[in-house]
């Protein structure tokens, strides 16, 4: 065994995952399958999914989790004992490959915000909030719905308790991860498309407003329990008009900080469009924007990359360039890691049982539908046709991260004590996680093919193709290979 978190060690650990990822991404797409879920599944077989958890052994493991791996990475979210940050909170662990994928799905969400086209938002601007809007609450219902005869898990009305825990079901069902679609959507040269806008766009939207309700949910419900320790300006923020609040000051002090920021952009624009010192500053305020967001406001990290984004996408030439260069770094190393780490670290079929099997198939199913109804509902209702809608409920269905962050909140017994969900509906969330991310790239790979229909030309007596999709060029046609 090797250590896959010291310098060279995690080196060797990263070589293994752009082989296989990239092999793996190259095959997929030579059978018209979006590279990304060749990322996703390189992850699953070099990391403990399969071979660990069944076989004894894996290229890239956890310690002590009971396999043999030829690199064992340390298990983040574990708790420091003697770390502490300036606010005197414990300082959770991370491995190196988790701080690459971190770094991955910021820069991906920075360069979707780099490609927005601000006036196609404002135009799109109510269908996303809409679509935001119907995004949330088709699948919480839902969610909330299903748990109802699950009382032997703990679900459905015999108790409060169990009241919460199915209200943290539907919670848990409304979160959306748009890394994935944004990827998909870049290499089919989508992401600029009004419908590609309004995804993005409604998917941070959603972003904010599971962030509101999450605070809403374990607020009441820790209202009811006597283990909330926190105190000074984490009890603040935890609070539901705390957070409210907050959300509200990031947007302001975005908007307020992105008018400097436009203007000395603009500034280096006129002086030189194309020097490295563009993407440079560009980086340094995608990062500083997502410290900031999660640290300060208590706003997702992706949401402050993205904003990031936006606000240098108003100088347009320096942001091209900066997007040009930040696009190669990304998608040769950064990305890679990302999509890969989910099947690494988010995978694992071990520790089953029937029931739990059976709520989480069901958690599934209407969690992809009620995104597909909810979101394409409202897609229709702005004179989208039946395929761009399709399009639309799909590209909002693909969970990730931000379904963890929120099952490990509602999960987390200190917080919430006995009204916290059990730690073993973590598999309903780890299910949602691979089947959206599976299906996610293959149904917008589907939807967005041109199939041409065959039209018989009188004068000619021959046939001749038509295609009803988008006609318009690829706007991004270079692949990086």
């Amino acid at each position: 065994m090797f250590d896959g978190n010291t310098a060279l060690g995690f080196a060797a650990v990263l070589a293994i995952i752009l082989l296989s990822s990239k092999l793996l991404g190259l095959l997929f797409r030579k059978i018209g399958i979006p590279q990304v879920l060749g990322f996703i599944v390189a992850g699953i077989l070099i990391g403990p999914a399969i071979f660990g958890d069944f076989c004894g052994f894996s290229l890239i493991g956890f310690e002590g989790k009971g396999y043999t791996s030829l690199f064992v990475l340390p298990q983040s979210g574990e708790m420091s004992d003697f770390l502490s940050d300036l606010f005197g909170r414990e300082v959770t662990i991370s491995n190196g490959l988790d701080i690459f994928a971190k770094i991955g799905v910021l820069l991906l969400m920075f360069s979707a915000g780099l490609e927005t086209n601000l006036n196609e938002l404002k135009r799109t601007g109510v269908a996303a909030v809409l679509m935001a809007c119907a995004g949330v609450a088709v699948p919480m219902i839902l969610g909330f719905a299903i748990s109802m005869p699950f009382g032997g898990i703990g679900l459905g009305f015999a108790q409060t308790a169990n009241i919460f825990r199915s209200i943290f079901i539907g919670t848990i069902l409304t979160a959306t991860s748009v890394a994935i679609t944004v990827s998909v959507l870049k290499e089919l040269g989508k992401i600029r498309s009004k419908l590609g806008t309004t995804i993005v766009s409604a998917a941070i939207i959603d972003d904010v407003i599971g962030i509101v309700l999450l605070s809403v949910v374990t607020g009441i419900a820790r209202a009811g329990s006597a283990t909330g320790n926190m105190n000074g300006f984490d009890a603040f923020k935890s609070t539901i008009y705390g957070t409210i609040i907050m959300i509200v000051c990031f947007f302001v002090f975005a908007f307020v900080a992105g008018i400097g920021i436009h203007y000395i952009f603009h500034w280096l624009e006129k002086k030189r469009a194309t020097t490295h010192r563009i993407p440079i500053f560009s980086l340094a305020i995608c990062f500083l924007y997502s410290w900031i967001a999660e640290e300060i406001f208590g706003v997702a990290d992706i949401t402050g990359a993205f904003l990031a984004g936006v606000v240098l996408s108003t100088a347009h030439r320096a942001s091209a360039y900066a997007d040009s260069k930040i696009e190669v770094c990304t998608y040769t190393l950064f990305a890679p890691a990302f999509f890969a780490n989910i099947g690494i670290s988010a995978i694992h079929f071990t520790g089953l049982n029937g029931e739990i099997i059976l709520f989480a198939l069901l958690a599934v199913l209407v969690g992809l539908i009620g995104k597909i109804i909810g979101c394409g509902a409202v897609c229709k209702a702005f004179k989208y046709n039946w395929r761009e809608s399709a399009i639309g409920g799909v590209g909002m269905m693909a969970r990730g991260e931000v379904a963890l962050i929120v099952t490990s909140t509602v999960t987390n017994a200190t917080v919430l004590g006995t009204n916290a969900l059990p730690e073993k509906f973590m598999i309903m969330t780890v299910l949602l996680i691979l089947v959206s991310s599976i299906l996610t790239p293959i149904l917008l790979k589907l939807l967005y093919s041109d199939k041409p229909t065959l039209h018989f030309h009188r004068r000619s007596g021959k046939y001749g193709g038509h295609s009803h999709g988008d006609e318009s060029a690829p706007e991004f046609p270079e692949q990086i290979d």
